[in-house]
């Protein structure tokens, strides 16, 4: 059986729950503060996806500005990308444009096309929320982003779905 290997990034503001959702993720556990990602940190997930031996290599991205820096080396050679920011607290939407305008640049140096998702989190705090599902949807549209999805790391909504889109998403470019 063939091995594929995808190297998916995840990028948004600090504090937005990129640790969060990875976390959840590999170990289906919630744990309520992290510590802050210096530069990037990295992890693997091995899965069975229409009968094919798939590796992620996952890549939490640091959100701090002061590591933008390190972006474009983050994203070479990636398949995929998951943007992401939390719902209640508008400036991290906000910061979108700015990290896409990194990514851009990025991958035109590399001269590359990754598939993106847009990642809304801490759905969990739905009464707090700051911004929108519909500017988050219009965002996705305006941007092309291949799906808009809202998520809770706490409660688990969607976080599962979230990396298996990304996969769909790359497997369909292969």
């Amino acid at each position: 059986m063939d091995v594929y290997k995808f190297k998916i990034v995840i990028i948004g503001d600090g504090g937005v729950g990129k640790t969060t959702l990875t976390h959840r993720y590999l170990t289906g556990v919630f744990k309520e503060t992290y510590k802050l990602t210096l530069g990037m940190d990295f992890y693997l997930k091995k899965l069975e996806m229409n009968g094919k031996q798939i590796k992620l290599h996952i890549w939490d991205f640091a959100g701090e500005e002061k590591f933008r820096f390190l972006l474009p080396s983050a994203v070479l050679a990636a398949q995929g990308t998951i943007f992401m920011y939390d719902i209640t607290r508008y400036n991290t939407f906000k910061n979108l444009t700015d990290w896409l305008s990194v990514f851009d640049e990025a991958n035109k140096t590399h001269n590359q096309e990754v598939s993106t998702i847009l990642v809304a989190s801490k759905l969990d705090l739905e009464e707090n929320r700051a911004v929108s599902e519909n500017e988050g949807k219009i965002f996705a549209e305006e941007y092309k982003f291949s799906e808009y999805i809202e998520s809770s790391s706490k409660t688990g909504e969607n976080v599962d779905y979230i990396f298996e889109k990304i996969t769909r998403i790359i497997l369909k470019k292969i």
